[in-house]
């Protein structure tokens, strides 16, 4: 999420390595902590559709220089397009990197995604959509969309709604930071490598022949652990967050998370969670939960069409200028007191959450437009 301007063009933001058979791709700017940039966004989508076709890359791998993997975008720019009357240049933005997280969710060939570190937002859909996730002791995994006024976007409610039971509901209205060991149980990573191994995991995957993902992921697992589950981690409690959170409104769910603190005061992932939902924009709880729920039923590219279409009413702010504010608290003017319009959950009325579903009503705009896709493998079409 940042402006196509954000960035010079000389710098080299995505380093590319190859080595054999496979292709390495490190995001880089460790500053920003490798958030996605337009020119990055470009480059890896220009990237990925060329090592499609060539037979001689088997294999990409995607990390993060520094700290992170990838903590998502430059949302502030994007903020300031708006507010000079150029929502259409965020929209390019999100137009670009749902058609990469398309490629990278139908692709043909093995991505291993080295999560070593910050996974939030735009990095999700850089990773998440891949073939291999591959989280360590570093790893911090969050969709905070609904503090800053947004939804969580980047195809989230493809992969979100398609974790066990409600956990995507609870990640994607609540933000929480997840850690690699609990990515791995909830299925968001599918391997756990401790961080000193890395090194070995990438020699050995530098020397593999093969896209087939079964000899990749059996690499993968001579250099993986399991990890222990902490013991407070709310993953621990999905009966409870399968109580809660599978209830049909906003509402609802927090009504049952307060009955729930009531009687689990040592609990104190609900009451951060209550926390959480009291603070975020009501109107990104409800189109987030609409679009969770929608999503559970709809193909990752259903689900990026539909994305779009939120993510440019949001951009447009006829229904809710929420997006902009929560940029101006958090990340502006840091006062970390957003004013929230509307302010309350019961005066959002369902027409007003149905217009985010809808296509954008100005002569210009057109629906997102996806490659055609052809000759998939099975593995190609589910990796969730």
């Amino acid at each position: 999420m940042a402006p196509l301007n954000s960035t010079k063009p000389e710098e080299d933001q995505v380093l590319v390595e190859e080595k054999s058979y496979a292709k390495i791709l490190t995001l880089n700017r460790p500053r920003q902590l490798n958030a996605l940039s337009f020119q990055m966004i470009s480059q890896l989508l220009e990237l990925f559709v060329a090592y499609e076709e060539d037979s001689n890359v088997k294999l990409v791998i995607v990390k993060g220089k520094g700290r992170a993997f990838c903590a998502g975008g430059d949302v502030a720019a994007v903020v300031r397009d708006i507010n000079e009357g150029n929502w259409s240049l965020g929209a390019h933005f999100f137009c670009k990197e749902y058609i990469l997280n398309y490629i990278m969710a139908t692709y043909r060939k093995t991505q291993v995604s080295i999560l070593n570190g910050i996974v939030m937002g735009g990095g999700a859909g850089a990773s998440i959509h891949g073939r291999f996730r591959v989280a360590t002791e570093n790893s911090v995994f969050a969709m905070p969309e609904t503090a800053l006024g947004l939804f969580p976007d980047v195809g989230a409610s493809y992969f979100l709604s398609r974790l066990p039971g409600f956990f995507g509901e609870y990640a994607g209205l609540t933000g929480t930071r997840l850690d690699g060991a609990e990515m791995l149980a909830c299925g968001l990573a599918t391997h756990f490598v401790p961080s000193p191994r890395l090194s070995l995991l990438e020699e050995a995957l530098h020397k593999i022949d093969s896209s087939d993902p079964a000899i990749i992921s059996a690499i993968i697992d001579k250099y993986s652990q399991k990890p222990y589950l902490k013991e407070q981690s709310a993953y621990h409690r999905l009966d409870v967050i399968d109580r809660c959170f599978s209830r049909r409104t906003v509402e609802e769910i927090l009504s049952a998370l307060e009955r729930e603190a009531l009687n689990n005061t040592k609990d104190d992932w609900i009451s951060a969670a209550i926390q959480s939902l009291k603070q975020a924009s009501p109107m990104s709880l409800k189109i987030s939960l609409r679009a969770i729920r929608q999503g559970r039923l709809q193909g990752v590219g259903q689900c990026l069409v539909s994305e779009y279409r939120m993510v440019c009413h949001v951009l447009r702010g006829k229904v809710s200028k929420d997006f902009m504010e929560g940029c101006r608290a958090l990340l502006l003017d840091k006062d970390k007191n957003p004013k929230w319009e509307p302010s309350k959950l019961e005066l959002i009325s369902d027409d007003m959450v149905n217009s985010y579903f809808s296509m954008v009503d100005d002569k210009e705009w057109v629906d997102l437009k996806l490659p055609a896709r052809s000759k998939l493998a099975i593995y190609a079409i589910a990796k969730l």
